[in-house]
């Protein structure tokens, strides 16, 4: 065993060194202090990315596959951007699987939770203690976002020509107060289902629940119990279609390099930084804080939400990674009547990477088009966002609608809007993982308030083998 663990990690010390020669050599040849043939460069790049794979068979992790799977699929959209420009069908593919596991799982797991513990009382506790932590932590990604922009100015000066990116932006007129909270409750639960709306599903299933709960014993047995079932089925469902993962990842990473090329990050590195900066500072100083208040076991809880995230990450969609992220969080100690009530309820209520995006990105056109906004006009597009941010849907590019019809509102054009939906794709990726994130401890957060977080001295491990 001591032999097989000392040759692990030789191997591992010999990847890092590769690794970091070819970054070194990368570096020399991009600022031209050494000139290397392309193709060279090219070679020494997949020799790494195969040791690295070679890494990935001897851990035999899911989690491990999914982050060097985006690594591949990097140096293949930048090596043949040709071919991964038509690798968008595989992690589509992904992304419908994941989409027809997501309803009968919300119902299946929230129905179950409600009739068959029958405490319509911890239902009602459930919903305004999520509710409240989810206003303030989305309150306080918001003011970041306004400060990093501020701080950044990143939009001052920018030539706003529109990139040719072959996307159209798509019009839409701002919500009232009225439709936003007439669009929580659905018309037809089979158009919500049809049309991925998360809440609206979760809002049929709670009132369902309930029906169920307060039915006659001989009646409400059985509706558990096929409910029970189904969730366990649709969980089973998640694991086979999770070892799509690392192909839909690793082609969603090449789609991304190879349609969009790399030039484009240079042109508007400073927004992208700030962004990304941002999220940081809510993950270190927001969120951290919040896990060690609530005694949430950091280590374990990195541990369980890296598979959720990076999916997240890759696929720019908050839902690919719902069905895994509930699935972690159950095995991480928080109650499955929790965690299927507080993390749908959070894609709606507390996405937090894209809320303090909005608030970036918002000033950031203002800039961009030489508007100064006064600090009390700023102020009021943030309060405004609080309620037009809610309900975003949890799928690639939604927010960029959001963000149109907040423009509009307040009169701002929405021609820099163009060089946002050029980069759009490398934002969505940080903000999105964040929102995924920031839900997982959220529910964790919950769990604990209620007294139910049950984390075991000795865990199992949390990553499928392959």
């Amino acid at each position: 065993m001591d032999t097989m663990m000392s040759s692990k990690r030789k191997y591992i010390l010999a990847v890092l060194s590769s690794v970091s020669i070819v970054i070194i050599l990368q570096v020399l040849d991009y600022w031209h202090i050494v000139t290397l043939p392309p193709e060279f460069m090219a070679i020494l790049r997949w020799a790494v990315i195969a040791m690295i794979i070679g890494y990935a068979i001897m851990r035999k992790s899911l989690t491990t596959w999914i982050l060097i799977s985006m690594l591949v699929g990097a140096e293949f959209g930048y090596d043949f951007p040709a071919v991964a420009s038509h690798l968008n069908i595989v992690s589509k593919i992904f992304l419908r699987m994941i989409k027809t596991i997501i309803a009968p799982l919300l119902f299946a797991t929230l129905v179950y939770g409600i009739a068959g513990h029958a405490n319509l009382k911890q239902v009602g506790r459930l919903g305004w203690k999520s509710l409240v932590y989810f206003e303030i932590v989305s309150t306080i990604a918001l003011f970041i976002g306004l400060a990093a922009i501020n701080f950044s100015r990143a939009g001052v000066g920018v030539n706003f020509q529109p990139p040719q990116t072959g996307e159209a932006l798509q019009k839409v007129e701002a919500m009232t107060a009225e439709d936003t909270i007439l669009h929580v409750f659905p018309e037809n639960i089979a158009k919500a289902i049809y049309e991925g709306q998360v809440l609206q599903i979760v809002i049929f299933s709670i009132f369902f629940g309930i029906a169920v709960a307060l039915l006659k014993e001989k009646y409400r047995l059985p509706m558990v119990k096929f409910t029970e079932v189904l969730s366990e089925t649709m969980f089973k469902f998640t694991n086979i279609v999770m070892y799509f993962a690392p192909f839909a990842v690793g082609a969603a990473i090449a789609y991304s390099i190879g349609h969009m090329g790399i030039g484009i990050v240079g042109n508007l590195l400073k927004l992208l930084a700030t962004l990304y900066v941002a999220l940081i500072i809510f993950l270190l100083f927001v969120l951290v804080p919040v896990a060690l208040i609530f005694k949430i076991p950091l280590k374990r809880f990195i541990k369980a939400v890296s598979e959720p995230a990076s999916i997240a990450f890759a696929t720019t969609s908050s839902e690919s990674a719902l069905p895994i992220a509930m699935e972690r969080m159950e095995e991480f100690g928080v109650p499955r009547k929790i965690v299927s009530f507080v993390l749908p309820t959070g894609y709606s209520f507390n996405l937090d990477g894209t809320t303090l995006y909005l608030s970036l990105a918002t000033i950031f056109v203002a800039q961009a088009s030489g508007i100064h906004l006064p600090i009390d006009r700023q102020l009021l597009i943030v309060f405004t966002l609080m309620l037009t941010s809610k309900g975003v849907a949890g799928v690639p590019r939604a927010s960029l609608v959001i963000l149109l019809g907040t423009a509009a509102s307040f009169g701002l054009p929405v021609e820099p809007i163009f060089i946002i939906l050029g980069i759009d794709e490398l934002m969505d990726m940080a903000r999105t993982a964040v929102n995924v994130i920031g839900n997982c401890l959220a529910s964790a957060v919950i769990a604990r308030w209620e007294g139910e977080l049950e984390i075991k001295a000795s865990v199992q491990p949390m990553d499928r083998s392959v």
